[in-house]
């Protein structure tokens, strides 16, 4: 076989892989389409009486000009032309694109055959003269097919006749859609997974088993009466000669970077560079030669690379994003190796103070296009995108393709859903089959004697599992990519084919590895939450310390250690999990490079090393090296080389590589390729004799360490970036922890559920959650000083579940503008009622949020309807212009009533709670275990918060515990039986509880295990040896029930104030009732905030009471329920 083509319908996705695929082969490539052509003018997207939407024509390229022109083309027709899913493109396109290119008339779907299927000969040839007159006689080819389907031999004679006719030549073509005939059936499967359709429906669409990959010989028996056709495929076969440059090295196609000063662009890069080298370290370390020749030796090879455009223009557009404020990380992946991109700002962190290396990112032994990957606020990184896209023309910018494709367990599940084999069944096989990269049906069948035995029990089975094998692996949809950006130096489409993304955004037909290999200049614009979070709580600081910046804090701060050291890490960045959270307690972490190197190590493979370092950290293990130079390389990492860099370094000054060579070696040892390292071996152990007399037999050995360790090896440059984004978070958290909390708060605005476990930290910090108050709140979370003076956050409006975050803006406007609300008729008549509707309004109320009414939640409630309806007419007529000066009072609701016992009685407690943790996703106004506080605070139960101080030296003794469920998690064991994780709190804390099986099930059975359900068990306490902390397993739940309270009407009154609702007019409503009513009766105030802490005070006799009735309807609204 000399030559294969590709067409695939509307797209060129595959062109790349499909060329180098060829070259490998030795096999020509023709690069083609089969087109949609529309039947007038695309702008015309709508059906056509006797028309079909669109027909089917094979474009191929002949020349490099023929492939541009149909990459544009194509470009076109997806761009333009999109109908019903369609990229049509139509006749003027044609003329427009046709130079190079060679047009076959198409399949049976064609636009000559539509009219002879029609019974419209004129038509048919009207068309053909219209394809000559738009390519070339020369270039226009008859198709014909024959799979023996009915239309298809009552159009070949018509088609061989037209070709006569027209002095042209018929060229045999064959639809292929799978490579063998035996393939015919999973593709059948295929199908069906595409269309939603199962094997067994009657009306799907199927294809014919003939569409497989024809030989040269079926092909000259199945066209023997038409020679000439199968003659007519070498021919066009000779004439395709399309070359692409694939040289991933290449900067010709990247956009030029235009200098301010008209100065030449490497002179202008050079002159930016040493400027930012005094800008970061002064006049004097600026000066030092070996700063200077590092820089140098960046800057020549950069420029000798033709890479100089490629940091311009990504310094460039860093700098609009902090110019326009928009948070930028301090860099990522192996960029931060470069002196260059620190000196241009492009990275944050100073390479020579972590020891990065230059030719770890960009190795001039070795050439690959530099790759900059960099984060923004993900809020606001869609801004830089559009920056950059106008800045170089919004053709010449574009997002990415991503392909998906059927992986093993998905294909598995997919083929039995359209077999109609059982949801159970499927699951049952799927489930053997390990989640995690790599993963193929192939080697899971090796490796699998189960899964082989459940195969082979059933001939479904096994029809499932052939189909899944040969289906796997292929491409079942396109996607976005997360962040990648194409950045040309002209339209794209002149380079690549273009297509829209599901959201309208441009993308390349191309995935990131094809668009490297033709190119084009790529980048990662990523967002990271972490960013805007650091960035918000900059924003709160700066008001108490103008200027401040994280990155200027210091870098040995003991209270952020402190933190780590306690294990306190929720929210700080890649710190929080809980094996992290372990790691960090056990390692003891000294420095900010103690962080760099647990960001390192903490990953499959590489974690088997964390407790080895700890052993020699913490000195009960001796250290000792091979050779006194591996001390340099390794002895910062206590002998253990986590970095990618190490390697370099080890080679460098053991075997005299240059850190170029030592990069090969690296990437060598990685891909442990026999070949390649048996050479690098020798170049390795000849290295050490000649360099440092090191004898063959340690050489060998040093190199067998040096392997092993580059397998594990990490990218010390990404690692100390992501390492300084964990220490300013934990620097924040650990110094400015209110303003740090309210903007992690503020950054899960939109899940409650993730606010309700920042809460708890909040409150276990001591940091007081103020409810949310429409006349206090703002947007978002805010710090907010107490008339105590304490620091607290309050609530933000946009966090209240189901307000929407447009509606509380208008009313934040309008309370900025025309001052504080008054009353409920107050705020609906200010606010437009089609915005803020009764059911903002409803969850306002249920929120605490308009608490400062004075009325009870339940009569606020009541009352709306009438509330928004009178409102709502007030707004219609004065809209129209027929509000007369009385007309407020005529539409006006009841009036509000002024004293409690006119109000409807307050919802009870619990009721209050349940729309506050739905709503909030934390209680305000109390919590569900006040009843039960004081079985919480009697000697009856240990506390939650102080496990770590109940003595464990029976390792039999059982604890009694109590608390509130707040997630229950089954679980199941390897060997099939279940077990569960709880997760209880009282008043001092939360911790797991392990409960197995013979005390979960049950207590699952009997309903106690649900989240809310209040429990008491005894649990036994197990110290982990290494770590010091403390786990529980439960037994003998039961359900706890409150002390009933006997009645005693001689006790004293006790009345309840909450520092998130009451303020200084309660106590001075209270001084003046109990003022009427002296007695003898004693009176306690319990204070209560949301963070659980408590006081009562006994009030002095002078304002002891008498107690009555209406005493104690006149305290209602103080007398907890």
């Amino acid at each position: 076989m000399p030559a294969v083509a590709m067409t695939d319908h509307g797209n060129m996705f595959g062109a790349i892989e499909f060329y180098q695929a060829c070259q490998k082969a030795r096999v020509k490539p023709i690069l083609g389409c089969e087109i949609y052509l529309c039947p007038t003018v695309k702008e015309e997207k709508k059906e056509i009486p006797g028309r079909k939407r669109n027909c089917h024509m094979t474009l191929l390229a002949e020349t490099n000009e023929g492939w541009q022109n149909l990459t544009k083309l194509v470009t076109v027709g997806h761009l333009e032309g999109m109908y019903y899913g369609k990229p049509r493109v139509d006749r003027g396109d044609l003329r427009k694109f046709a130079k190079g290119i060679i047009c076959l008339t198409g399949c049976i779907s064609g636009p000559v055959n539509e009219w002879l299927l029609a019974g419209d000969p004129i038509k048919a040839a009207e068309t053909l003269q219209e394809l000559i007159d738009i390519f070339g006689k020369e270039n226009v080819y008859v198709e014909i097919h024959n799979h023996s389907l009915g239309p298809q031999l009552q159009v070949l004679p018509k088609l061989i006749e037209l070709a006569r006719d027209f002095g042209l030549k018929t060229v045999a073509a064959n639809d292929v859609h799978f490579l063998h005939r035996s393939d015919h059936e999973a593709h059948d499967a295929l199908i069906c997974i595409g269309t939603g359709k199962q094997l067994i429906d009657e009306n799907r669409m199927r294809y014919t088993p003939e569409v497989y990959f024809k030989t040269a010989e079926e092909m000259r028996d199945i066209f023997a009466d038409v020679p000439e056709a199968c003659d007519a495929t070498l021919e066009i076969a000779e004439r395709c000669n399309v070359t692409l440059k694939l040289d991933p090295s290449s900067s010709e196609k990247y956009p030029q970077f235009g200098t301010p000063d008209g100065s030449p662009r490497e002179e202008y890069f050079r002159k930016l560079c040493f400027e930012g080298l005094e800008r970061r370290y002064g006049m004097e370390k600026a000066a030092d030669p070996e700063v200077v020749a590092r820089l140098d030796y960046e800057i020549n090879t950069i420029n000798h690379l033709g890479f100089a455009s490629y940091f311009l223009i990504t310094a460039d557009f860093i700098q609009w994003a902090r110019d326009h404020d928009i948070p930028v990380g301090p860099g990522r992946g192996s960029a931060a190796g470069s002196l260059v991109a620190y000196t241009m700002g492009i990275t944050d962190i100073c390479p020579l103070r972590f020891g990065l290396l230059f030719e770890r990112f960009l190795n001039p032994e070795r050439v690959s296009p530099p790759d900059v990957d960099i984060d923004f606020c993900q809020s606001r990184r869609g801004e830089v995108i559009e920056y950059v896209r106008e800045k170089y023309g919004r053709r010449s910018v574009s997002q990415i393709i991503t392909y998906g494709t059927l992986g093993a367990k998905s294909v598995l599940r997919d083929v039995a859903r359209v077999m109609g084999v059982s949801y159970g069944e499927a699951d049952r096989i799927a489930k053997m089959i390990e989640a995690k990269p790599g993963v193929t049906l192939e080697k899971e069948w090796k490796e699998k004697a189960e899964l082989r035995e459940l195969v082979d029990s059933s001939t479904t089975y096994h029809e499932l599992w052939d189909y899944a094998l040969k289906l796997e692996g292929l491409v079942r949809n396109t996607g976005v990519h997360a962040a990648g950006v194409v950045i040309g130096d002209r339209p794209l489409d002149e380079h690549v084919p273009l297509t829209v993304g599901n959201e309208g955004e441009v993308v390349t037909q191309f995935d990131m590895g094809a668009i490297t290999y033709v190119g084009l200049l790529k980048m990662d614009f990523l967002g990271l939450k972490n960013l805007t979070v650091i960035h918000d709580a900059e924003s709160h600081i700066r008001k108490k310390i103008p200027g401040f910046r994280v990155a200027d804090a210091p870098l040995d701060d003991a209270k952020t250690f402190e933190i780590l050291n306690r294990g306190e890490t929720m929210g700080v960045f890649q710190l929080e999990s809980g094996g992290m959270v372990e790691t960090c307690r056990k390692y003891g972490i000294e420095k900010i490079e103690d962080i760099i190197d647990l960001l390192a190590l903490y990953r499959p493979g590489a974690m088997q090393f964390i407790d080895q370092m700890i052993e020699v950290k913490k000195g009960r293990t001796k250290l000792t090296f091979e050779h006194p130079l591996l001390e340099q390389v390794s002895g910062s990492t206590y002998g253990i080389m986590i970095y990618q860099e190490q390697v370099q370094n080890a080679a460098k000054l053991l075997a005299g590589y240059t850190l170029g060579g030592a990069d090969l070696l690296r990437r060598a040892m990685g891909k442990k390729n026999p070949e390649e390292m048996a050479k690098q071996r020798a170049v390795f152990v000849e290295g050490c004799e000649k360099t440092n007399g090191i004898s063959e037999k340690l050489a060998n050995a040093i190199f067998n360490k040096i392997e092993m360790f580059a397998g594990y090896g990490f990218n010390k440059s990404h690692s100390a970036c992501y390492g300084h984004i964990s220490y300013w978070t934990a620097y924040l958290k650990a110094n400015h922890s209110v303003e740090f909390m309210a903007a992690l708060l503020s950054n899960e605005i939109n899940n409650t559920d993730k606010i309700s476990v920042f809460v708890a930290e909040c409150h276990r910090m001591k940091i007081e959650i103020l409810p949310p108050d429409l006349n206090k709140s703002g947007q978002r979370f805010l710090p907010e000083t107490t008339p105590s003076g304490a620091a607290a956050i309050r609530y933000g409006l946009a966090a209240i579940k189901n307000c929407g975050e447009g509606a509380m803006v208008i009313a934040i406007e309008e309370r900025e503008k025309n001052g504080p609300f008054l009353s409920l008729e107050d705020l609906a008549n200010r606010l437009d009622s089609r915005v803020i509707n009764k059911r903002i309004l409803e969850t306002l109320v249920k929120a605490g949020a308009l608490d400062w009414v004075g009325e009870t939640r339940a009569n606020m409630f009541v009352r709306l309807e009438s509330v928004v309806a009178a409102s709502s007419s007030l707004q219609k007529d004065r809209a129209a212009g027929q509000v007369s000066l009385f007309d407020s009072i005529d539409f006006a609701p009841p009036a509000a009533p002024t004293k409690r016992s006119e109000m409807m009685e307050e919802w009870p407690k619990d009721e209050r709670l349940a729309h506050e943790k739905e709503l909030l996703g934390f209680y305000v106004t109390g919590h569900p275990l006040d009843k039960f506080r004081g079985l919480l605070d009697s000697d009856k139960f240990n506390k939650i918060g102080l496990i770590d101080e109940i003595d464990t030296s029976n390792p039999k003794a059982r604890f009694p515990f109590a608390g509130m469920i707040r997630t229950v998690e089954a679980k199941t064991t390897k060997s099939g039986k279940p077990f569960g994780v709880l997760t209880i709190e009282d008043f001092t804390g939360s911790t797991e509880l392990v409960m197995w099986g013979e005390s979960f099930v049950p207590a699952r059975d009997k309903g106690m295990l649900e989240a809310g359900k209040i429990i008491k068990c005894k649990a036994a306490i197990q110290v982990d040896d290494r770590t010091g902390s403390r786990r529980l397993t439960g037994y003998e739940i039961d359900e706890l029930k409150p002390r009933k309270a006997a009645k005693n009407d001689n006790g004293p009154v006790e009345l309840t104030l909450w520092t998130t609702r009451h303020g200084e007019h309660d106590l001075q409503d209270i001084r003046h009732i109990i003022a009427g009513y002296p007695g003898k009766v004693p009176v306690h105030l319990h204070f209560h905030n949301s963070s659980g802490k408590r006081c009562t005070v006994e009030l002095p006799e002078l304002y002891q009471v008498k107690r009555s009735d209406e005493l104690l309807q006149a305290l209602e609204k103080w007398i907890d329920d």
